[in-house]
């Protein structure tokens, strides 16, 4: 194994050499004194856990930000280097949402950015074009809008839109996160015929075991520092390396009195009811007569295949979906469309998701962020007193999370952001939470962190779980009922059971 604290003077005939780097985010250090080499005909990994310095490393490279010049680029590198990352999804989906013009229309509807027209921009589809997309799986969905697709599908388009450009090197940041397990197998198998060509790839993840067997060399890192680096099968086998991803479990702690609610529930109906409930969106059928029936006492998964409806389904029973008025659906024994509002619906609620983490409104302090989930705000824009800011404080220790109370948002890793949310979410003790993918992006310590405190809130309050996953070992054990979409010849059937079954 390479010495990390070694520099090399030699980069004339390397791919890639960095020689003592660092990098400052808000005079924090993200990168320090990280020196590494990429020589010719390697096929490189990047691990290493939530707030390990691993997308500003990706950064640096790709030339996103801004550095001197003990970054050396090899000759190899003329076709340019393409850089997959969730950051590059939100940059997208915000672009399109504010050229969105569907209050202007006739049809109130503006599809947006296809995803044909985000791959390609404005060049014509070639051959290599719709090869790839049935290979990726995504013809079905090249007419549809950007915003309207699952996390998975877009990761593909991504994808596609990178391999087209024909990079020198190809970055890609978590490729398995966000596909459900059918797609997670076909995009191994692309990563794989992508490492056996002559495109170079490195892999940012936080698993050791989603390494592939392509791989031949490993970067370990580590609060921004090379914890290893050298040949894949002394770096993976290295104690170091084992113990740093793999730590001992966060003290969760008492959870706090729930908050007073501005409200009452009606003790003789379910949650939620929904009855022969459909949804289209033009010629394309998404819900087919959907019966479900959510009861005191449950816990629920929501799983399926990429695609399938999962999230159509949560926004007509948050409240943020139009269609399920005129539908038989009763929420909290109040028929929707009755009369109720948005928030009277948004006020029994929390909700935890990627897109909410990606955006949260930079310069927060996490004790701010936490009190805004009071007022249901992407940040902090009403007064709040201390019996808030009492709440927030407990939560924020009964998620062990303590210390954080008074650190900005932005310099916490994604991991502990994340379970920052989740104490966002719980502060006005609502009567569901939904967890959207809660554990995208996280490491293997800070899933199982996350899957604890789901569980230890389900254990210790009134609170009920909507739990939307696709990805297989990501169930908190507190689930009692499953929600499944299951492929059918023509879209997807959803079956409903009170017995615990692996998420699909």
């Amino acid at each position: 194994m390479s010495n990390p604290s070694s520099p090399d003077t030699s980069v004339d005939d390397c791919l890639l050499a960095l020689q003592e780097v660092s990098f400052t985010y808000r005079a924090l250090p993200v990168i320090n004194n990280l020196n590494w080499r990429w020589e010719q005909g390697q096929q490189w990994a990047c691990i290493g856990p939530n707030g390990a310095g691993k997308t500003t490393l990706a950064k640096l490279i790709s030339r996103q930000l801004q550095h001197a010049s003990s970054l050396h680029w090899g000759s190899g590198l003329e076709q340019g280097i393409a850089y997959v990352c969730f950051e590059q999804q939100k940059a997208l989906c915000d672009r399109d949402q504010h050229l969105d013009d569907s209050e202007f229309r006739s049809d109130a509807q503006d599809p947006g950015t296809t995803v044909k027209r985000a791959i390609l921009g404005r060049t014509e589809p070639t051959g290599e074009f719709d090869q790839w997309s049935q290979r990726l799986g995504i013809t079905h969905i090249l007419q549809r809008g950007i915003r309207f697709i699952s996390t998975g599908e877009m990761r593909k388009t991504l994808l596609l839109r990178a391999i087209l450009s024909q990079p020198s090197l190809l970055i890609l940041d978590s490729p398995l996160d966000g596909l459900d397990r059918n797609s997670q197998q076909e995009m191994q198998q692309i990563i794989d015929g992508l490492l056996a060509s002559s495109m170079r790839l490195l892999l940012l993840d936080r698993q050791l075991g989603n390494i592939p067997q392509g791989i031949s060399h490993v970067l370990v890192l580590s609060e921004g520092e090379v914890c290893a680096s050298g040949e894949r099968v002394q770096v993976l086998d290295d104690p170091a390396v084992q113990s740093l991803m793999s730590p001992p479990p966060l003290e969760l702690g008492a959870l706090p009195h729930p908050a007073a609610r501005p409200y009452s529930l009606d003790s003789q109906h379910p949650l939620l009811e929904l009855h022969k409930v459909g949804v289209s969106y033009q010629e394309t059928e998404v819900l087919r007569d959907l019966e479900w029936t959510f009861n005191k006492g449950q816990h629920c998964c929501i799983s399926g295949p990429n695609g399938c409806g999962k999230t159509t389904l949560l926004s007509l029973v948050n409240g943020d979906n139009h269609k399920a008025y005129g539908q038989d659906i009763t929420l909290f024994g109040i028929r929707r469309g009755s009369g109720e509002s948005v928030w009277d619906i948004k006020q029994k609620y929390g909700t935890v998701n990627t897109q909410l983490h990606l955006k949260h409104v930079r310069g927060m302090k996490v004790i701010e962020v936490v009190v805004s989930g009071f007022f249901d705000t992407v940040g902090l824009y009403d007064d709040w007193g201390d019996q808030q800011r009492q709440i927030a404080v407990e939560w924020l220790q009964a998620l062990g999370l303590g210390e954080y109370e008074k650190q900005a948002f932005d310099t916490l890793s994604f991991g502990v952001q994340r379970m920052v949310l989740l104490a966002r979410a719980m502060v006005k003790s609502p009567i569901i939470l939904i967890l959207d993918e809660p554990c995208l992006g996280l490491d293997g310590h800070h899933k199982q962190t996350v899957l604890r405190a789901i569980d230890h809130i389900a254990a210790n309050s009134d609170t009920h779980i909507l739990y939307v996953s696709h990805s297989a070992g990501e169930m908190p054990d507190c689930i009692n009922q499953q929600l499944q979409f299951v492929p059918t010849a023509d879209g997807f059937e959803v079956q409903v059971s009170d017995s615990v079954a692996q998420a699909s």
